[in-house]
């Protein structure tokens, strides 16, 4: 019958769904619904741009499915926010693309803009393009990675179909009249992050302890942080001090780059020998 069909149907879902945050479950859920749909019709989907948290979910998800995979597409290869570009396997492997290509996504699943004007005298930074953005009525869900370019203004990641709307809506950011021009992925000028490679001894494996040492900074100074709301572990708020960290974990901290826990190892003494890794 149909509500067996359904319940059915609701099972399997709830299995593709397992140890997924609840705050990220209506977005890995829509992710499966288009990969499903995609599948189905032998065609390739994209989802909107997501945050890394929904996308590494929904990316287990889809391991989980027999017919179905997902290509990262963010524009180029260290991008936070990104698209999935979902389908049968067989039939994403049918683009073509080479392994450089496809470090930067699926070919035509995100465009790149060149926003430019001269800020020399009123210098805007990352939140002043996204509320120019948002100001012209688009969500947030349709941009990308927002790259700033100093005095010249900024190269923005955008789903392909809203390139003409920014080109026409975009006019100033901040008090900045800008021009807006769709360019080439290969021509995004992103800086290689800066890599620090930290060996740390701590009596714990809590946040506040490995974050300190990650950043660089006293302990009292990332509690503060974490009570302000500042701190991420695997890009979902910290809300607690104590929390434990393990290999594979991301602390993030919005202006100062993130940390990730490398190999750990006990001491004969009892102490924790940790790897870290900052990208600043």
């Amino acid at each position: 019958t149909h509500t067996t069909a359904v319940r059915a149907g609701s099972a399997a879902k709830g299995s593709l769904l397992a140890g997924v945050s609840k705050e990220y479950v209506d977005g890995v859920s829509r992710v499966l619904e288009l990969a499903l749909d995609a599948s189905s019709k032998w065609e390739v989907a994209h989802t909107d741009f997501l945050d890394p948290p929904t996308r590494e979910a929904a990316l287990t998800a889809l391991k989980r499915m027999a017919d179905c995979s997902g290509i990262v597409s963010g524009g180029y290869p260290q991008a936070e926010r990104c698209r999935l570009s979902v389908g049968r396997p067989d039939v994403l492997e049918l683009s073509g693309a080479s392994e450089e290509e496809l470090g930067r996504g699926y070919p035509g699943a995100v465009a790149a803009l060149e926003v430019s004007g001269n800020f020399m005298f009123d210098s805007a930074a990352h939140p002043d393009f996204l509320g120019a953005i948002l100001n012209t009525g688009v969500v947030r869900s349709k941009v990308g990675d927002i790259v700033v370019q100093g005095e010249r203004g900024a190269q923005i990641l955008v789903v392909p179909e809203m390139v003409d709307f920014f080109k026409g809506a975009l006019k100033t950011v901040r008090t900045v009249p800008v021009t807006v021009e769709e360019v080439p992925l290969t021509d995004l000028r992103v800086r290689p992050p800066k890599v620090d490679s930290i060996k740390t001894f701590e009596a714990s494996l809590r946040v506040d302890a490995i974050g300190s040492a990650g950043f660089r900074m006293s302990r009292s100074k990332l509690v503060d942080m974490i009570e302000s709301k500042q701190v991420r572990v695997n890009w979902k708020e910290v809300t607690k001090s104590g929390l434990t960290v393990k290999t594979g974990d991301v602390i993030s901290i919005r202006g100062k780059g993130r940390v990730e826990v490398g190999e750990i190892s006990e001491t004969k003494k009892g102490r924790f020998q940790v790897e870290l890794t900052r990208f600043v």
